[in-house]
C-alpha cells in the first residue's frame, strides 16, 4: 500500500521546486528585459548623438561649402598712360646705395596711390554696358573697393603693363555676392537695399553674359582678414596664427608635459608634496580656460612685455592650459605598462633610467601621442584665452614669424559671426569653421599615423 504521509511530502517538495522554479525563470526574464532595455537604452543614445553630430556637420558643410565659391568680374583693363600719370620707376644705379635705391622705390610706389585705378575699372565695366561711363558710382559699386590697390600693386610689380589692356578677374563687392547668389530677398523695396536698382540691374545683365562668374575663391585662403573691403576678407592671418600658436603648444607642452609625468609616476617619492602636486594638476585641468587668459595677460604681456596679440604670447598660454590634460593622460598610460616590463629590464642589469627611456617609454608612446591629440584639440578651438591677450584685435597683414601681430581661428570665426553684413559672412563663418576642423583632423591624423607606427604589442 502506498503511504499517504511520503505522498504528500513528495508533492509538497515538487511544488516547492516548482515554486523555486518559477521564481528563477521570473528574475531570469526579468534580468533579460532589463538588459534588453539597456541595450534599447544604448542604441538610442549613441543614435541621438551620431544624429547631432550629422546636423552639426551637415549644417556647417551647408551653408559654408558654397561660400568656397566667390562672385568675380572679368575685365579688360586698360592702364591708360592719361589715367596713369606717373613718373618712369627709379633704375637702381652705382651711385646710390641700397638703401636710397629702396627709399626712391618707395617714394615712386607712393605716388602710385594718388592714380584714379577707379576709373579704369569704370572704362572695363563700359565696354560692356556704356550707360557705365555716365554713372560711374554704380558702376564702381560692383566691384569690391580693394581691388583698386590691386591694381595699384599690378603697376608697380611691371610697369611696363601701362599702355597695355590687361584681362584681370576682380572680386565683387560683397553686397553684389549676396544679391547673385540670391542670399536677399530681391522682393524688397530699394531703401531696404544695399545695392542702388542701378547696380542690381547691372549685377544681373553681366551674370547672365558671363562677365560675372562665380569661382572658386583663393581670396578665402590667401588674403588677411579685411574691413573696408569686405569681399577680400580671408583666413591667411588667422589661419597662420593658428598654425604658429600649435607648433608652440606641441613643442613646448609635449615635452615638458611628458617629463612631468614620467618624474611623478616612476620617480618622485610619495609623501605630502607630491601628493600636493599631484592634486593641484588634476584641479588645474578643471580650471576655465578664460582664467590661464587673465594669467598670461598679467604674466606674459605685463611682466615679460611680450608683444600684445602676439602668436608666442597664445602658444605660451595654451600650453599651460593644455600641460595637466598632457601630464593626466601620460600617467594613466604609464600605470597600464605592466610592472613586469620595469623588472625584467632592471633584472638584466639595466638602471632605472634605462629601463625607463628604453623599455617602457617606447610601449607608452601611443597613449603619449593620444594625449598630445587632445591636448592640441582642446587647445586648437579655444577662443576665451585668446580675447582676453588681444588677438581679437583687427589684424590686416599676415604674421610671419610668432611674434608678429595676428588672429586665429576661432577668434576669427567669433568676429565674423558678429559682422553686420550676416548675409555674406554667415556662410564665410561656416566655411571657416571648415577650415579650423580640416587643421585639426589634419594634425591628428599625424597623430594617429605615428601612433600606429609605433604601437608595440607585449
Amino acid at each position: 500500500m502506498n503511504n499517504p504521509s511520503a505522498a504528500a511530502t513528495s508533492s509538497s517538495t515538487f511544488k516547492g521546486y516548482r515554486a523555486i522554479e518559477q521564481k528563477v525563470k521570473g528574475s531570469l526574464n526579468g534580468r533579460k528585459r532589463a538588459e534588453s532595455r539597456f541595450v534599447i537604452f544604448g542604441i538610442g543614445a549613441v543614435t541621438v548623438a551620431v544624429s547631432l553630430v550629422f546636423i552639426l556637420f551637415a549644417s556647417v558643410i551647408s551653408k559654408g561649402f558654397p561660400a568656397f565659391w566667390q562672385t568675380q568680374i572679368e575685365l579688360d583693363i586698360y592702364f591708360s598712360p592719361e589715367v596713369v600719370q606717373v613718373e618712369l620707376p627709379p633704375v637702381e644705379s652705382n651711385f646710390e646705395s641700397p638703401a636710397e635705391y629702396v627709399n626712391s622705390r618707395q617714394k615712386w610706389v607712393n605716388s602710385l596711390g594718388f592714380v584714379n585705378f577707379n576709373a579704369l575699372m569704370v572704362d572695363a565695366v563700359a565696354k560692356h554696358i556704356p550707360e557705365a561711363a555716365d554713372s560711374p558710382r554704380s558702376a564702381i559699386a560692383l566691384i569690391t573697393s580693394g581691388e583698386r590697390f590691386a591694381l595699384r600693386d599690378y603697376v608697380a610689380e611691371d610697369p611696363s603693363i601701362i599702355g597695355k589692356t590687361v584681362r584681370l578677374s576682380l572680386l565683387t563687392d560683397a553686397n553684389v555676392d549676396v544679391w547673385l547668389k540670391g542670399n536677399i530677398d530681391r522682393s524688397l523695396p530699394d531703401e531696404q537695399q544695399q545695392l542702388s536698382a542701378t547696380t542690381r540691374q547691372w549685377a544681373d545683365q553681366l551674370y547672365e553674359k558671363g562677365v560675372i562668374k562665380n569661382k572658386f575663391s583663393t581670396a578665402l585662403f590667401m588674403n588677411p582678414d579685411s574691413r573696408s573691403s569686405l569681399a577680400a576678407a580671408g583666413l591667411a592671418g588667422a589661419f597662420m596664427g593658428s598654425l604658429f600658436m600649435m607648433i608652440i603648444v606641441i613643442l613646448l607642452a609635449v615635452p615638458i608635459g611628458v617629463a612631468s609625468a614620467i618624474y611623478l609616476e616612476e620617480f618622485a617619492p610619495k609623501n605630502k608634496w607630491t601628493d600636493l602636486i599631484e592634486v593641484n594638476i588634476n584641479n588645474l585641468a578643471a580650471v576655465p580656460s578664460i582664467v590661464f587668459g587673465l594669467l598670461g595677460a598679467a604674466v606674459f604681456i605685463l611682466w615679460f612685455k611680450l608683444p600684445l596679440s602676439a602668436p608666442v604670447v597664445g602658444g605660451l598660454v595654451l600650453t599651460l592650459m593644455t600641460l595637466p590634460t598632457v601630464i593626466i593622460a601620460t600617467r594613466s598610460t604609464l600605470k597600464a605598462i605592466p610592472p613586469s616590463i620595469r623588472e625584467g629590464a632592471m633584472a638584466v642589469g639595466a638602471s632605472k633610467v634605462q629601463a625607463i627611456t628604453d623599455h617602457v617609454l617606447p610601449l607608452a608612446l601611443p597613449g603619449i601621442l593620444t594625449a598630445t591629440i587632445i591636448g592640441v584639440a582642446q587647445a586648437l578651438g579655444e577662443t576665451a584665452p585668446l580675447l582676453l591677450i588681444g588677438m581679437s584685435a583687427f589684424v590686416a597683414s599676415i604674421p610671419s614669424t610668432p611674434f608678429d601681430q595676428a588672429t586665429a581661428l576661432p577668434v576669427q570665426i567669433y568676429l565674423w559671426q558678429g559682422n553686420e553684413l550676416r548675409n555674406f559672412f554667415e556662410g564665410r563663418t561656416s566655411a571657416a569653421i571648415m577650415v579650423l576642423l580640416g587643421l585639426l583632423l589634419t594634425l591628428n591624423s599625424i597623430a594617429v599615423v605615428l601612433r600606429k607606427k609605433l604601437e608595440t604589442r607585449w
